[in-house]
């Protein structure tokens, strides 16, 4: 049996004087679920113009690699770049056709990533759909045939007919992938707003909570909206997918891994994940980077915001839940703080690269950009967010935090870099904040926190002493292997320069040979292997470098690591404490009204 899975898209050409309609249509074999074919309909009256499939700015999985069986009904192609397609053809209709080959899944699959099962699976996106170069910003129509047992989500809008969709353009299209099949649905309305959740459950999938799992959503959409005031979308679809991990965000939805076993243990276990990947729907997606470009084949640029974009977004995904009232694994902020500055203050490279430094190597970089060193844009700026936070609380007398900031910036609706936030801190605070983005943001320098905690009357305790888990001193495995695509040897990433492997000599990039003298073919060997060592053991590593090969002994040992705890200060001023007071009890919007929850499949869980 052969299932069909229509896709039409008018576009207009630019510029437009010039019409091109292009009609999609995506099919889907049952019997063949290795992937799917595409036939795109054009009418021209230009005798040449270019296809091509765009590049994800965080994600570029280069599915242009995995294009197969191009050709055109009349007329010729060539492939004039990686991801580019060029068609010469007489005006009139032409028949362009080929076929999407999935490659091999992995296990667990990332969320984003397309896959067809017998059940269901996601297609479309940038993984599917080429684009007419030229003709990015005309309005898209989307219709799908699919089996009569197949439901369908997606962030494209919806029309009158349940089949047919429209989009803006080429980048709402490519930025909203599909998922069908046989999928679990609920609906909130927030705001005037709609929301829709799906969950595409694997045949075993674990019951869970629904309606815990349901509410949890609705109440991190109400606190978000209670922040910004207004959405920068109509309606907005969370893509649930059982068996996969990891998430992406988009402009009115969301693809995320929920393992069903996960959310059956609890129904909140992934509610910080999917707050952080909500909140882009406005720190990333509507306040995008100065450094994106709308839609494009080729890689984007390095992007010197993302301290912003991402660590930002973190700050919030953990203030959203706990304003309204979920128990988190860090108890109270001071807690999650406090844990934050331990990871802080116990790696290196954030005295050593400043935040846009740390930013510009966080997308479509190869691990081992900062050499020996590894660091996270999501924790370094959200401890910059943080202390920027204390500084607004303690020149605006209380009266004003990171919110109006966040406000600020998303009613300007510009792009953003470090500029721009600068500006709106300061026009916020009324105070000159540049001193900071000199010293932290735009050059390196390590977090002085006590300066910013101190606004609140608190203070950091350091102490130091070996690092243990359960008691247990912690062996120092403070390297990890990287696999590239086109190289069969597993490559090193030394994290730390003061680790026992760093001291032995070895190097981020290194390509892995043999460990005690037994070939090493795989990241999951490696750590396998590394995980079997013992304090007191020796391990011989043999690695290659562009100089040559290179051989040491390493010594396995444990390492120092420090804590961070913190403290009132006892001689806090009034105003120290009415500001703590304030930080430590964030605002608790009132429970929205208008929430209503359909479920339009078998039920598959129950309510606890």
């Amino acid at each position: 049996m052969i299932v069909h899975s229509a896709v039409v898209v008018a576009l207009l050409a630019h510029p437009p004087a010039v019409k091109t309609v292009a009609q999609y249509t995506l099919r889907v074999d049952s019997a063949d679920l290795s992937g799917w074919s595409v036939e795109i309909r054009l009418r021209t009256v230009r005798d040449t113009f270019r296809l091509a499939m765009a590049a994800h700015p965080e994600y570029d999985d280069r599915y242009w690699r995995y294009v197969k069986d191009f050709t055109v009904s009349t007329g010729s192609f060539t492939k004039v770049d990686s991801a580019v397609w060029q068609i010469v053809a007489p005006h009139g209709m032409v028949m362009v056709r080929y076929r999407l080959a999935l490659p091999p899944a992995p296990s667990p699959r990332a969320a984003w990533r397309p896959f067809l099962t017998p059940t269901g699976g996601l297609v479309g996106g940038p993984h599917g759909f080429m684009y007419l170069l030229g003709a990015e910003r005309m309005p898209v129509t989307v219709t799908l045939d699919l089996p009569a047992s197949w439901t369908i989500a997606t962030g494209l809008t919806r029309t009158a007919d349940p089949h047919s969709f429209t989009a803006a353009g080429a980048a709402a299209l490519v930025d909203s992938p599909i998922l069908a099949g046989h999928l679990r649905e609920w609906r909130f309305v927030e705001n005037g707003l709609s929301h829709r959740v799906c969950y595409w459950p694997l045949p075993d999938a674990v019951p869970f909570d629904t309606l815990a799992f349901v509410s949890s959503l609705r109440q991190t959409v109400h606190q978000a909206l209670a922040l910004f005031g207004r959405a920068p979308y109509r309606q907005y679809t969370f893509l649930f997918e059982d068996g996969a991990y990891g998430a992406l965000e988009h402009r009115n939805s969301v693809t995320l891994g929920a393992p069903s076993k996960d959310l059956g243990s609890d129904p909140h276990a992934l509610l910080v994940e999917t707050a952080h990947e909500f909140f882009h729907t406005w720190n990333l997606m509507a306040m995008q980077p100065s450094e994106y470009r709308e839609i494009d084949y080729r890689a984007q640029p390095p992007v010197s915001s993302l301290w912003f974009s991402e660590g930002l977004t973190m700050f919030y995904a953990d203030q959203l839940l706990r304003r309204a009232g979920f128990q988190l694994h860090d108890s109270t902020r001071i807690a999650h703080l406090e844990r934050l500055l331990t990871s802080y203050v116990n790696n290196p490279a954030y005295a050593r690269f400043s935040a846009e430094a740390i930013s510009r190597v966080a997308y479509n970089a190869a691990p081992g950009a900062l050499g020996d060193y590894s660091a996270s844009t999501h924790l370094q700026g959200e401890l910059i967010g943080t202390a920027l936070d204390l500084v607004i609380r303690d020149a605006s007398h209380g009266r004003r935090s990171m919110d109006d900031v966040m406000r600020s910036l998303f009613d300007r609706g510009s792009r953003i870099d470090a500029a721009s936030i600068e500006r709106a801190v300061a026009t916020v605070c009324r105070c000159r904040v540049t001193f900071f983005f000199d010293k932290y943001v735009r050059n390196a320098g390590t977090l002085a926190f006590d300066t910013y905690l101190g606004l609140i009357g608190l203070r950091t305790t350091l102490t130091s002493g070996p690092a243990v888990t359960n008691g247990e001193p912690d062996r120092d495995l403070r390297i990890y292997g990287w696999h590239a695509e086109d190289d069969s040897l597993v490559h090193l990433i030394v994290a730390d320069p003061t680790s026992i492997w760093a001291k032995a000599g070895l190097h981020s990039r290194d390509g892995l040979e043999r460990l005690n003298g037994v070939p090493v073919t795989t990241t999951s060997e490696l750590r396998s292997r590394l995980l079997s060592l013992r304090i007191g053991d020796t391990v011989r590593v043999e690695v290659v470098r562009p100089t040559g090969p290179f051989a040491t002994t390493v010594s396995i040992a444990g390492y120092e690591r420090a804590t961070v705890r913190i403290d009132s200060v006892p001689d806090a001023t009034a105003q120290q404490r009415s500001l703590r007071d304030s930080w430590l009890s964030p605002r608790t919007d009132s429970t929205a009204a208008g929430f209503s929850s359909e479920d339009k499949s078998p039920r598959s869980s129950k309510p606890r």
